[in-house]
């Protein structure tokens, strides 16, 4: 007679207060984010991404800086209504931008074209023609900042 293995039960079945505690916090983090999305327009509610309270303080995250500075001006709305949610009184709300730590980037870096080396000559020979003084030195400062950078790339 074969004898039945016994049966594996995952982690979720025992009994654990800190799992349960981190459960909690992440249900009480969809309800303030739920609540968030409510007070906010629908065009600007689906740019908030996720939220979380740290502390007195609440993170706001959005894909970027664009959405980030029209969410701050729901600022006080956000902060009334999150109120009954929270455990404790929230005091500050900050917003962050999620594609710079996900790794995402919205457009690719841009390189700056250097101008080459015989070009920045010819800006510092038509110096000498120059009469303004403030001119001159803004064009002496350009024309080594030029010539720095093109060095190092």
């Amino acid at each position: 007679m074969l004898q039945k293995p016994p049966a594996f039960k995952t982690s979720l079945t025992f009994q654990n207060c800190t799992i349960a505690y981190f459960y909690s916090q992440i249900e009480q983090q969809k309800r303030i984010l739920q609540r968030i999305r409510e007070v906010l327009p629908e065009s600007l509610a689906k740019q908030v991404r996720h939220c979380l309270v740290k502390e007195k303080k609440l993170l706001i995250y959005t894909d970027s800086a664009a959405w980030a500075s029209q969410v701050r001006f729901y600022n006080n709305a956000i902060l009334a209504a999150i109120a009954p949610l929270t455990r404790s009184s929230i005091e500050l709300m900050q917003i962050k931008i999620s594609a710079e730590w996900t790794g995402f980037a919205l457009r690719p870096l841009r390189k700056a074209k250097l101008p080459s080396v015989e070009k920045i000559e010819i800006i510092r020979n038509d110096i000498l023609n120059i009469t303004d003084d403030q001119l001159k030195q803004a064009l002496l400062k350009l024309s080594a900042t030029l010539e720095r950078l093109s060095c190092n790339t």
